[in-house]
């Protein structure tokens, strides 16, 4: 039978169990369709409401919550944690199993670990090496003297190029291309004259990197991403960019080159980060902010117009260009106001 009983999910998420132990959960759920065999999480108290008329197995529940709730609980501080947790358990991922298709193409010297899977029509060029389990979707592209190392996932139609190096479990969606060359260019009158990108890019363990998301390639020296960091679909790291351990990338970002983010890092959707500038550890910025200077303390950052009215909007643009002259008038009344004193 599939499934794990109450009892066992308790123990991989750490959490305190209220009910049958040998309660059989095959699967997670939303609240507000989740029955029989199947656990739902609620995350704090402004869901309460939630629970009443609920169908599941059991519920994943934060303290304050489980003394008003009657069925089956998993209780714990964490519980949206604890829903990962009894997600990965439930919902295993399924790996093709080992073997090169024989529509793929791989070169000789081409060295490849215990398990590793080859999908159809992949390319992997010489000097590669792919690490004991790792997988490599349908139609990705692996550069000469790349290194992935073991139990990685590479979704379909994924491109890394030569010389990139890939931790161990890195898990990487499809049509994220990795190593292409970084935006540099000198200019020659009119024209422009490229400069070669000699740079690699160099990724951590335990990366996940999403949909169509691009990592240049360094100009001299390397792009790197720490290790445990997650990147969002859509994003753009351009060249010599390091992300520090832990950090979180939401879509659509984009990171211009040489910038350095630091660790455990947040950075909401859609922001803009300028080249040649650092951001330390711990910083949070949130969506569509742009960050044109450096960040050197810790905090939560933000910059933008929330959106409102288009009326409201188009009357407050109008006085934001008045702002310099309304400046000049208020210094000019502090400047008499301040001689009226003398």
């Amino acid at each position: 039978m599939r499934g794990l009983t109450l009892g066992e999910l308790a123990r991989r998420c750490a959490a305190e169990l209220r009910g049958d132990p040998e309660l059989r959960i095959e699967g997670v759920a939303p609240i507000g369709r989740a029955g029989p065999g199947e656990i739902s999480f609620v995350i704090n108290t402004g869901l309460r409401a939630r629970m009443r008329g609920c169908r599941a197995e059991a519920l994943i529940l934060p303290p304050e919550l489980a003394a008003e709730y009657e069925g089956a609980a998993l209780v714990t501080a964490e519980p949206y944690l604890a829903y990962a947790k009894a997600a990965q358990a439930l919902h295993p991922a399924v790996l093709p199993a080992a073997g090169v298709d024989p529509r793929a193409c791989v070169d000789e010297g081409v060295e490849l670990g215990p398990g590793v899977h080859i999908g159809a029509c992949a390319v992997v060029q010489g000097g590669a090496k792919i690490g004991e389990g790792s997988v490599i979707g349908p139609g990705c592209v692996i550069g000469s003297d790349v290194m992935i190392g073991a139990r990685c996932r590479l979704g379909a139609r994924v491109a890394i190029e030569r010389g990139c190096r890939l931790g161990d479990r890195v898990w990487v969606q499809p049509g994220v291309v990795i190593g292409a060359d970084g935006f540099g260019f000198a200019r020659e009158g009119e024209a422009w004259v490229k400069i070669p990108q000699i740079g690699t890019v160099l990724i951590g363990n335990d990366v996940e990197i999403g949909a169509n998301t691009t990592i240049d390639r360094g100009a001299m020296d390397d792009t790197r991403i720490g290790d445990g960091v997650k990147l969002d679909n859509q994003i753009q790291v351009a060249h010599n960019v390091r992300i520090g351990e832990h950090t979180a990338i939401a879509a659509c970002v984009g990171i211009a080159g040489s910038a350095v983010i630091g660790r455990r890092c947040t950075i909401g959707g859609a922001a803009g980060i300028l080249g040649h500038l650092e951001i330390v550890d711990d910083v949070h910025i949130t969506a569509m902010s742009l960050v044109t200077k450096s960040i050197l303390s810790p905090g939560s950052y933000s910059s933008g117009t929330p959106l409102e009215p288009s009326a409201r909007w188009q009357r407050n643009f109008v006085r934001f260009k008045q702002l310099d002259d309304m400046a000049r008038r208020l210094r000019a009344l502090e400047k008499r106001r301040d001689q009226g004193d003398e």
